[in-house]
């Protein structure tokens, strides 16, 4: 049986607040058998703690948005470290930087970046990294801070193929969402073609970044197959191999039995 694991989505967002149990639904008909549901303030964290324990395939990530840095206070962080003991919670993030907005100023978000980063080493999970129109920078402060021996994710990895080379020496996972599946989109698929088979996950990121063919639209974890199957042939796999080879890899990182 084909087994996919969507390492991404935001279903603690009110985008579904109508439908959520019939998205879950569909994603199961498509295969999907895990989701890690991601946190990224104070209420969506709370909704990806909810999530995690209202059913035994979700599991949730806990972290703190760059865009959201300039609102985050200290007692935040001491709760994200605090929920890293829950059994259901698999990593910390999503942290990182992003010069796309300009709400937090840069040097408020490399500061809450850094934190996180120490937080993930000493509790001991993965890290789950956001970035955009700031690779560079993500790059230069992983390799001044280094990554916890847990590993960690660079989710819907945008960058050029030097930059990835650098995130991959470090130790990191690199995950594909929608973006390689768009058909203007060549920097994507050239990446994801170099990335060795045991870093490389799948994710939708939703509701954002539908792929093919419902760009546009609303994203759900149903439509994580077009993201698999993309990759199964930029790999020379079959559908059932890339599944299997992602379904590994997050389960190992995420330290899932």
């Amino acid at each position: 049986m084909v087994q996919l694991f969507d390492t991404h989505v935001h279903l603690n967002v009110e985008q579904f607040d109508e439908d959520k149990e019939a998205v879950i639904d569909r994603a199961r008909e498509a295969g999907v058998t895990m989701m890690n549901v991601v946190g990224f303030d104070r209420d969506t964290i709370k909704g990806a703690i909810d999530l995690a324990e209202m059913y035994p395939f979700i599991y949730a990530t806990v972290g703190w948005h760059p865009v959201d840095a300039v609102d985050m206070a200290p007692e935040d962080l001491d709760w994200i470290e605090s929920l890293a003991a829950h059994p259901k919670v698999v990593a910390v993030g999503e942290t990182g930087l992003d010069y796309h907005w300009d709400k937090s100023p840069a040097d408020i978000q490399k500061d809450v970046f850094r934190k996180q980063i120490a937080l993930a080493k000493n509790v001991n999970l993965p890290l789950v990294i956001h970035g955009r129109e700031s690779q560079e920078d993500i790059a230069v402060i992983m390799e001044e801070e280094g990554l916890g021996s847990a590993g960690g994710i660079m989710h819907c990895y945008s960058g050029d193929l030097e930059t990835a080379k650098r995130f991959l020496a470090l130790g990191f996972h690199l995950s594909f969402g929608g973006p390689v599946t768009f058909k203007n989109a060549q920097m994507p698929k050239d990446v994801a073609k170099e990335v060795p088979l045991d870093r490389l996950l799948i994710e939708t990121d939703c509701p954002f970044l539908a792929p093919h063919p419902y760009r546009g639209k609303r994203n759900e974890p149903a439509y994580v197959v077009k993201v698999a199957e993309k990759l199964a042939e930029l790999h020379g796999l079959t559908y059932e191999q890339l599944t299997d080879v992602t379904m590994n890899n997050a389960k190992q990182l995420f330290n899932i039995d």
